[in-house]
């Protein structure tokens, strides 16, 4: 059957725009049509292809995905061998000046000769593997193998949409690419979730999940997962003149079509050389892709060529490694953490393991959705993960590793040795109820004033001099009188003694009779200050005074409904939610009445002896990032202090957005919206009333 012009352009121009959109796609992360009509042009393109064969060709995109599981993998010979790069193992920044110092003496510089260019760039940590175009269609792709000779897996690299299947541009006759197979970790997270959805087993980690998914013999298996590739370099090439440096060479890369890491930096000396490493350690948890170094090479080829080959690695390049990032160990028991603030943390704890350059033992679950998501059990082998100096954490589970056991009544089949883990639905510290935030992810005990992981932070705010104001009980001295089981709650400060005190370290006598004088002095307060000193979760300065003004007295507020709570102004669900969970805990009553008991007592009615007063009355806050001298909670304080009212959101009726470092998105809409941004300087100079 004759084909005609027209079916002939038709299949043309549908690969010539599918090839635009997968580049698009794939290489700028810019979707340039929706997917239904990305599908209606290769269903169309499929459909001529199916009903002309002829047309088929080894550049069409329909050749990425599909074809028959093949028995084994044919060898690949090089012309060129793809070499491994000499290892620097010295982290530091005088690794960077061993390089320096090689190339420098093999090129027979003195140290007071200009700087040798370099080029920097990642290094990947996935598979690396070699492409053959010619002219200018992907031919064949195949693993580093030995170096001389690896495994032929061009099906598998045909489905990485990353890999053009047809070069852009006046393509030479023959060019071997070499390049690195790799895995986004929020790619291979989405790709694990919906794998177990369908009861299948989970990559373990981006680089066990690369190289295992090239060398599946069944293409499908390739297509189905999410794989990159990034060019760095070249081996055989026929018809094309080198560029002359390094990083020209890998723009002419990219402007073939082929994607290149934009992590990559053209530097001079040893010292720029170890900055780019510092700076890439530092960048490296926002990193979408997982790196273990920085690969430096001498920029001019002419000098790769003079400094040339040792052994089996060049002498112009070095791979600049960070320490190792992740192991494998056991988890032999699953504890729960209980913070300052009450939130219930699972916290694996495992057979001691040394990586990310130290010994750990500990590695976080973060909260219970994460801990049943990546479903992490007692007696299990894990891969944990350290950067820097982020906490350890459990990047996957090794399923196959699962201890098990012979189910009940059928011996014949095994089931897991250990159940899923579930959070308590008590705190572990004091037996308090726990209460599950808005979101779901948070789960707090609800036993602030008793619970014993949060007797500090109850103490301390509980004495705050915009409580209950008891002067010269500060940090160390609480920690010594919870060390010295003297206290566990505010209550049992009443019952200090000056003997007690006068025994701790640094507390003489006359120190002590001070702090039983403030002590004495707190019994007597007011109804906002003692709500506020309660240290219910969510309830500020601010708050606790519209609380006081709203019920009058304590009693009311104490069985007051989330209906009751939400009719009063600023206060929302969440709050509404904290006040009454509070209140619901019997802990927390029974120690209210021992306060009672123990003479603390306020004014009930206080008119308007509660209106707010100074400098910020009026103002609405918002705080984002990190301030220097100041803590979060610190600042709020400060702004509750003079009148002023903090809130978790930028709004129109926002006032002024608080801005530190690593401020986040409330920081761009308070900008697109108008508002005032103040750093923490300008925050004092408002809280000392002088003018902006």
């Amino acid at each position: 059957m004759s084909i005609s012009a027209g079916t002939l352009n038709r299949v043309q121009w549908l690969r010539h725009e599918i090839g635009i959109h997968d580049r698009a796609y794939f290489e700028l992360d810019a979707s340039t049509i929706s997917d239904s009509a990305y599908d209606a042009l290769f269903r169309e393109l499929r459909e001529l292809e199916a009903a002309h064969p002829e047309l088929i060709t080894p550049d069409s995109p329909t050749q990425r995905v599909g074809g028959k599981p093949l028995a084994q993998f044919a060898s690949v010979t090089y012309a060129v061998p793809m070499l491994s790069i000499q290892t620097e193992t010295d982290t530091g920044a005088s690794g960077a000046e061993h390089f320096d110092s090689r190339v420098r003496r093999e090129l027979e510089l003195n140290f007071a000769a200009t700087e040798v260019e370099y080029v920097a760039e990642l290094k990947f940590d996935g598979l690396a593997v070699s492409l053959r175009f010619e002219r200018g269609i992907f031919t064949q792709g195949a693993t580093r193998g030995d170096g001389t000779t690896g495994e032929d897996v061009t099906q598998n690299l045909k489905t990485i949409r990353d890999i053009p299947l047809l070069l852009m541009g006046e393509s030479p006759p023959l060019l071997e690419v070499r390049g690195e197979v790799y895995m986004c970790r929020d790619e291979l997270a989405r790709y694990n979730k919906e794998a177990q959805a369908r009861g299948e087993k989970p990559l373990v980690n981006p680089r066990n999940g690369a190289a295992g998914s090239i060398r599946q013999l069944d293409p499908n298996i390739a297509a189905s997962r999410p794989l990159r590739f990034f060019a760095y370099g070249i081996g055989a090439v026929d018809g094309w003149a080198l560029p002359a440096t390094q990083k020209e060479l890998l723009d002419a890369l990219a402007a073939f079509g082929l994607p290149v890491s934009k992590h990559c930096a053209v530097l001079r000396g040893w010292r720029e050389l170890a900055d780019f490493h510092d700076r890439i350690g530092e960048q490296r948890a926002q990193i979408p892709f997982d790196i273990d170094g920085v690969v430096y090479k001498v920029n001019s080829i002419a000098l790769q060529n003079r400094l040339g080959f040792r052994s089996r690695e060049p002498r112009w390049a070095v791979a600049h490694k960070y320490p190792a990032e992740e192991a494998r160990t056991t988890v032999l028991a699953i504890d729960i953490q209980v913070g300052r603030t009450g939130a219930l943390t699972p916290v694996a704890k495992l057979q001691p393991v040394f990586v990310g350059g130290v010994t750990v033992s500990n590695a976080t679950l973060h909260n219970e959705e994460e801990a049943r998501r990546k479903d992490v059990r007692v007696g299990d082998t894990v891969v944990v993960r350290r950067a820097g100096d982020v906490i350890p954490e459990i990047v996957a589970v090794v399923i196959e590793a699962r201890p098990t056991q012979a189910a009940e009544n059928d011996l014949f089949n095994c089931v897991p040795l250990y159940p899923p883990f579930e959070l308590p639905g008590t705190c572990p510290q004091c037996g308090s109820h726990v209460v599950r935030e808005e979101g779901g992810a948070i789960v707090r005990c609800s036993g602030g004033l008793v619970c014993p992981a949060q007797a500090r932070g109850a103490l301390l705010h509980f004495a705050n001099r915009r409580t209950m104001d008891i002067e010269g009980l500060g940090d160390k001295l609480v920690d010594q009188l919870i060390a010295g089981g003297h206290v566990k709650t505010p209550a049992d400060l009443y019952a200090l003694t000056v003997p007690v005190l006068a025994s701790l370290d640094r507390m003489g006598e006359k120190s002590a009779e001070n702090l039983i004088h403030a002590i004495e002095k707190s019994r007597r307060s007011n109804l906002a200050r003692f709500i506020f000193a309660l240290g219910i979760r969510n309830v500020g300065e601010s708050t606790a005074r519209d609380l006081a003004r709203h019920f009058g007295s304590f009693s009311a507020l104490q069985n007051a409904d989330v209906g009751a709570l939400e009719n009063i102004p600023d206060v929302g669900p969440v709050i509404a939610e904290s006040i009454v969970d509070f209140f619901a805990e019997m802990h927390n009553r029974e120690e209210i009445a021992r306060l009672t008991d123990a003479g603390v007592h306020w004014e009930e009615h206080e008119g308007t002896a509660n209106a707010p007063t100074g400098l910020l009355v009026g103002k609405l806050f918002v705080l984002t990032g990190t301030l220097p001298g100041l803590t979060r909670e610190g600042a709020k304080e400060l702004i509750e202090a003079a009148g002023g009212k903090v809130s978790s959101s930028v709004s129109k009726k926002t006032s002024y957005v608080i801005a530190g470092e690593e401020a986040g998105s409330k920081l761009g809409h308070a900008q697109e919206l108008g508002i005032t941004i103040l750093d923490e300087a300008k925050l004092f100079q408002l809280l000392r009333g002088e003018c902006l």
